[in-house]
């Protein structure tokens, strides 16, 4: 396969056996019908980052026509890559590259930085997700409605961590992490800024186990700077980011013990969720919400005036 697309935008092409898709993530890919047409051949899809043995694989027929398209293969299906090995996917997510005609040059340096640590928490017994290990809640009344119409005590006004204890945490470790915080506060950002976001795993709860987190960011395309193995180094690791051709995405992965580094133009107006990708993970906390320029929102319309504190509000003149 060669993929041509990633989010969106066009990649310088590569060539690849296996494409590593997270959730939210979108490619476009070209197969070359080139092979004996006699046959058809199988196509495979496999769960990688969590152990899949209990998991069947996906299969699919890549039929030639004018073979029936119910004519089985003549081998068996190949059984894909290892659900651990890691190496194969960061290479795929280093290797993708704006293609040479459509570069949008990121800023070359930033205004805020945020460090987000991603691992887990336990807040009175039950098991949480966690940003910097607070658990992410969302508030009964929204956030946009909240703050264009002044309704205070409608979210936590604190403002959340900006990083974590990076130099004394060990990202490889089981953290005791009980007993901790959860929260709905949100980040206030000044409008039409650049920001960046370091993602950072660490081992989870749960014994030499670190999962793979797709973030996906609302209202915004950003720029993958780059991916690293173990504990981000805020010295070292931004003299190696890729600034020349990044590729602009809206989903990008944080591998297991390794960083993500991103950025992004604070330029359109409004509240936007910028979570983890997997359903299960963000309604257990593992997000976060970002405000940009919501002064420059225009009249919120009264049919959304029903939720929380919001309700009732429709009503008025």
């Amino acid at each position: 396969m060669t993929v041509v697309e990633a989010d969106g935008h066009f990649v310088e092409p590569f060539v690849i056996k296996n494409l590593f898709i997270y959730s939210g993530e979108t490619y476009s890919v070209l197969v070359k019908a080139d092979q004996d047409p006699s046959r058809n051949y199988w196509v495979t899809t496999s769960v990688v980052s969590r152990n899949n043995t209990v998991t069947p694989l996906g299969l699919a027929i890549l039929n030639y026509y004018p073979n029936h398209p119910k004519k089985s293969p003549p081998t068996v299906p190949p059984a894909g890559p290892l659900w651990n090995d890691v190496e194969p996917r960061i290479n795929q997510s280093r290797a993708i590259k704006a293609h040479h005609d459509y570069v949008v040059p990121p800023p070359l340096t930033s205004d805020r930085v945020i460090l987000m640590l991603n691992t887990q928490n336990e807040i009175n017994g039950y098991r949480r997700w966690s940003v910097n290990n607070v658990s992410f809640n969302l508030p009964h009344t929204p956030y946009l409605i909240a703050l264009k119409e002044n309704i205070t005590g409608a979210f936590d006004p604190t403002p959340p961590p900006n990083g974590y204890d990076f130099v004394n945490y060990d990202i490889h470790n089981v953290s005791n992490n009980t007993n901790a915080t959860s929260s709905n506060s949100i980040y206030r950002l000044q409008f039409n800024t650049t920001v960046d976001i370091i993602l950072q795993n660490a081992n989870t709860m749960k014994k030499n186990d670190s999962e793979t987190h797709p973030w996906h960011l609302h209202g915004h395309n950003f720029w993958v700077l780059g991916y690293g193995k173990g504990k981000f180094d805020n010295f070292s690791d931004p003299i190696k980011y890729n600034l020349i051709d990044p590729i602009m995405k809206n989903t990008a992965p944080v591998h297991p013990y390794g960083w993500t580094a991103l950025r992004f133009r604070s330029d359109n107006p409004g509240t936007w969720a910028f979570h983890c990708h997997i359903e299960s993970h963000f309604y257990l906390g593992m997000g976060v919400v970002f405000e940009e320029g919501v002064e420059r929102v225009g009249k919120l319309p009264s049919s959304i005036m029903g939720c929380g504190k919001a309700k009732g509000l429709g009503g008025r003149p």
